[in-house]
């Protein structure tokens, strides 16, 4: 139990970390969902939207954040 208690705390204290990053990124003037390639349809009764460029962006972070956190937890 107290591994699982551990990773539980690491992974409360990444998500509180990537909302204040965020957030801080927000007051700069970057918002997620408006990066180019976020696609945007809108007719009279149907709006769909597709945040592309968003999605690769968080695939690429999170990538990189669990290759490095595999590399240095061995």
């Amino acid at each position: 139990m107290p591994a699982l208690a551990r990773l539980l705390i690491v992974l409360g204290l990444l998500l509180l970390l990537a909302g204040a990053a965020v957030y801080l990124l927000s007051l700069v003037g970057v918002s997620f969902g408006h990066l180019p390639g976020d696609f945007a349809w809108r007719r009279k009764n149907v709006s769909v939207f597709f945040p592309l460029g968003t999605c690769i962006l968080i695939s690429v972070l999170l990538t990189l954040i669990l290759y490095l956190f595999s590399r240095f937890h061995r």
